[in-house]
């Protein structure tokens, strides 16, 4: 799908309450091997009630390659993307989680399909090897393979983590996608639009590692949330 190669990566991270991970992310976002593509970082807080948007200046004013977007009220992780893809850049667009469970030492290996001419969008799949990731709370792999599971039978693809936080696109994808889940159902939101533009971009998937966060540490889906991503699946992949 991209026309010329890409010279930019811009890194979105949806920040709410995560003063005490935000600083590692974004140093080890900083230090990803990003394939020589300049590198951009785009934090949106997300109206935090802690001291992450002030973490997040100190940030900003240390490195001139990231940036602080602010919600005056608190809207969830769809809508932070929603603000962060429409400011970003970079031809190439990913989501890094602020929480720690996902490592940047990956992005190398996502990036590859792309630079190499294999696909248009890439996914990092905690499923893919076993051993990739730390032991995957029961309930939530569960719940995460059945969700997977039902929105490839909708949407035609062949996906093993529609739920990952590793989404790679070119922007130019992105700009002809419209957001309008303002929570987590934005993972199946997006995969279904994605899937359904003419013509279909090429998906991939590529194994990356994961570390469990649980509750007591600040994990913020839940049930609810896997309730609105099956109304997400249907409503998205059969009605756009």
């Amino acid at each position: 799908m991209t026309v010329t190669p890409p010279k930019m990566l811009s890194v979105v991270i949806p920040c709410y309450n995560e003063e005490r991970t935000l600083a590692d992310v974004v140093a080890r976002v900083g230090t990803a091997d990003t394939a020589g593509l300049a590198l951009e970082i785009l934090i949106v807080d997300d109206c935090s009630t802690d001291a992450s948007k002030s973490v997040a200046r100190d940030l900003a004013a240390a490195d001139g390659r990231v940036r602080v977007l602010s919600h005056p009220v608190n809207q969830g992780k769809g809508a932070a993307l929603r603000t962060g893809f429409a400011e970003a850049r970079g031809d190439l667009v990913i989501v890094q989680d602020a929480d720690m469970e996902y490592d940047p030492a990956d992005f190398a290996k996502l990036l590859a399909p792309i630079l190499e001419g294999r696909a248009d969008v890439v996914y990092g799949s905690r499923f893919l090897e076993r051993g990739a990731t730390e032991a995957h709370f029961l309930i939530h792999g569960l719940a995460n393979r059945f969700l997977t599971g039902l929105s490839n039978l909708l949407s035609g693809l062949k996906l093993t983590d529609m739920e990952t936080c590793y989404k790679l696109a070119p922007r130019a994808l992105l700009q002809r996608v419209t957001i309008t889940e303002n929570r987590f159902g934005i993972e199946p939101e997006i995969t279904a639009k994605l899937a359904r533009l003419r013509p279909r971009p090429r998906f991939a998937e590529v194994a990356v590692s994961y570390r469990h966060r649980s509750y007591a540490d600040g994990k913020k889906i839940g049930w609810k949330d896997g309730v609105s991503a099956i109304r997400c699946i249907f409503k998205f992949n059969l009605w756009g």
